[in-house]
């Protein structure tokens, strides 16, 4: 139990300073250079991006061998979404890495993971801030919806580039004529996208009432 709790916070903590050192560098970033540093946001701190999101696949893993006690479903919907999103819509197309949506995209998820990921490592050590694990089970509840409608953006705006360039569309030769139109899959995954989304905000008021219900409020006070 105790090298598994020293795990976790190991790896919250090397969460916590790779998406600190992105949120950081993007408002550093904006204050010095204004609306032209939103262009280039994916060139400046994409692949550290790549990096924090690859690694959060472990989280699935952490809760399938019984260490994280968060709930599989919800938690597997979010990194698949950013995942889908990341490497397979933005990374794959040049034309939409320049776009400001990017930008939007990484505030969310860099804002929330930082205070996630510093909400992990003091519950991991036993500390409960009230201030903080308010923020933490209460500010996901709107940012998460913008979130996903930023996904559905990012989407809708890549499509013109799959139709045009072909990326990740199939089609084999006779006799098996079989072929795959990638912008219909992502068509097909917007729905999905929502879908998910209504399960994972329900999923969100459940912790949110679990951890700041007044019986729970009292006892971390205590």
């Amino acid at each position: 139990s105790f090298t598994m709790n020293t795990y976790l916070f190991v790896y919250d903590l090397m969460q916590f300073c790779g998406h600190s050192w992105i949120f950081t560098n993007m408002i550093i970033r904006f204050m010095s250079f204004g609306k032209d540093s939103l262009a280039d946001t994916f060139y400046s701190i994409g692949l550290v991006m790549r990096l924090c999101q690859l690694l959060s696949v472990l989280e699935i893993l952490h809760i399938l061998i019984g260490i994280d006690k968060s709930r599989l479903l919800p938690r597997f919907l979010q990194i698949t979404e950013r995942i889908i999103v990341l490497f397979v819509v933005i990374n794959s197309q040049e034309e939409v890495q320049g776009k400001y949506v990017v930008c939007v995209l990484f505030f969310l998820w860099n804002l929330l993971d930082v205070v996630r990921y510093t909400y992990n490592m003091l519950a991991r050590t036993g500390i409960y801030y009230l201030p903080l694990t308010w923020l933490n089970f209460s500010l996901c509840i709107p940012l998460y919806p913008l979130s996903v409608l930023a996904k559905a953006f990012a989407i809708c705006v890549s499509l013109p580039y799959f139709e045009s360039f072909g990326t990740y569309s199939i089609k084999l030769p006779f006799p098996f004529a079989f072929s795959i139109y990638f912008p219909y899959v992502l068509k097909m995954y917007l729905l999905v996208l929502f879908i998910g989304m209504c399960f994972i905000i329900q999923n969100l008021f459940s912790e949110r009432k679990a951890h700041l219900g007044t019986g729970n409020i009292k006892k971390k006070r205590s």
